[in-house]
C-alpha cells in the first residue's frame, strides 16, 4: 500500500511540473504575439492585390458564372 501512495504522488507531482511549464510558456508565447500587429501598413515595395475598377456588371457576370 505503501508503494502505490508512492508512486501515485510521484505522478501526480510529475504532471503538475509539466503542466506548469505548459502553463508558463504559453503565457511566454502569449506575451511574445501580444505586441505583434498583424494589420499594419506593409513596409516596402508592396503590390495592391484588390482591383476595384470593374463595373457592376462585370461583378455580377463573375458571380453567376463562378457559382458563389
Amino acid at each position: 500500500m505503501k508503494q502505490l501512495i508512492w508512486d501515485t504522488m510521484k505522478v501526480f507531482v510529475i504532471f503538475t511540473i509539466c503542466t506548469c511549464l505548459f502553463y508558463f510558456g504559453l503565457k511566454m508565447m502569449h506575451a511574445e504575439y501580444e505586441n505583434y500587429h498583424k494589420y499594419d501598413q506593409p513596409e516596402g515595395p508592396s503590390v495592391k492585390v484588390f482591383n476595384t475598377e470593374h463595373g457592376i456588371i462585370d461583378r455580377m457576370n463573375l458571380f453567376f458564372r463562378l457559382g458563389e
